[in-house]
């Protein structure tokens, strides 16, 4: 089971989470009061319901006081204050000399209980926080996330786009490249390494995939696209430098080749992106780690958690596979 308490990107991913944010306030039923359209607890009331002193809440704001803040931890002050006073003296215990009083809102009072391990009812809660947070993830992806990516509604059209551009890398290699059938793994592994420094088989393994199983199959479609344009760019260059020395090229030149697009500058950013959003997701979604591309590893964005298990996320490839039929076939005559 995740130690909540000492992963502050598992704590943000759960916080990150509407859907699961919705449930947990629901299973805890602390309301506390409604205060600018949002329920707000002092720390009076949060000391009070895990059972702990108010210096225990105090010193934990002291050690986290960034992050809670980023969740909604926030110190009232001025008219703001008066105003809360006006209507909520009789049910907090604040001094007519009081100038300012923290107030957590229902995310920073649950980021304060990942933290807090001086607490049973804290303990307690982080755990049934795990439950809803795979329960959610359960229910929303039918059970199983090996394809999640497909809940994205770009993945379809960036997955058709990349056959099409891959289709123009394996004939530049098999015109213009002096090796045998070797060279579509090869260079395609090669292609891989530069993009998220594993190849076909560590990509398998991480992801627990049958080998009859098409790696692409789970890519999110912003690492098919930058594949795409890794695979449109080398068939380019090499194309391009075959013609230039009349002859096919040595797998050297095209190490060469492919060393120099994958190092340009203008691919750095797109690189990094597709690393940040390939590990962060398959880290959270489906527990899978990329031990290479641990340092790119953050929380899971709101908008994501949207993408993939939201409104806008597919419910059904199939039905959507059949509404882009068109584009296919737009793709396959351009070809």
């Amino acid at each position: 089971m995740k130690d909540l308490t000492t992963s502050t990107i598992e704590r943000q991913n759960i916080l990150n989470n509407n859907f699961a944010i919705e449930q947990i306030q629901d299973y805890i039923g602390f309301t506390g009061i409604l205060f600018d359209n949002e329920y707000k607890f002092t720390k009076e009331m949060v000391a009070d319901f895990f059972e702990v002193e108010q210096r225990t809440i105090e010193r934990y704001l002291e050690q986290n006081e960034q992050e809670l803040k980023h969740n909604g931890y926030v110190l009232t002050k001025g008219n703001k204050l008066k105003e809360l006073k006006l209507q909520f003296a009789h049910v907090i215990n604040v001094g007519s000399k009081t100038t300012q009083l923290g107030l957590f809102n229902f995310r920073s009072f649950l980021n304060l209980a990942m933290l807090l391990k001086e607490s049973e009812k804290a303990r307690h809660l982080r755990s049934k926080i795990l439950d809803i947070v795979l329960d959610i993830l359960n229910q929303r992806t039918g059970g199983g996330t090996k394809y999640i990516n497909r809940r994205d509604k770009d993945y379809l059209i960036n997955t058709l786009r990349e056959h099409k551009y891959r289709k123009a890398f394996t004939s530049a290699l098999s015109r213009f490249v002096a090796l045998g059938n070797y060279k579509y793994s090869l260079y395609t592994d090669s292609i891989y390494q530069y993009i998220f420094r594993e190849n076909a088989k560590e990509y398998k393994q991480i992801l627990k995939l049958q080998e009859n199983e098409n790696a692409r199959d789970t890519m999110y479609a912003e690492v098919l696209k930058l594949i795409a344009s890794f695979e449109f760019g080398i068939a380019y260059e090499i194309e391009k430098k075959s013609k230039e020395l009349n002859r096919m090229l040595q797998p050297g030149e095209v190490d060469s080749i492919i060393k120099d697009f994958a190092e340009h500058p203008s691919q750095i950013p797109h690189v990094e992106d597709a690393r940040i959003k390939m590990a962060s997701r398959d880290n959270h979604f489906r527990d899978a780690f990329h031990h290479k591309l641990q340092e790119y590893i953050t929380s899971v964005s709101p908008a994501d958690f949207e993408r993939f298990l939201g409104e806008q996320s597919i419910e059904n490839f199939e039905i959507h596979l059949k509404e882009v039929e068109d584009v296919f076939k737009r793709l396959k005559d351009s070809e």
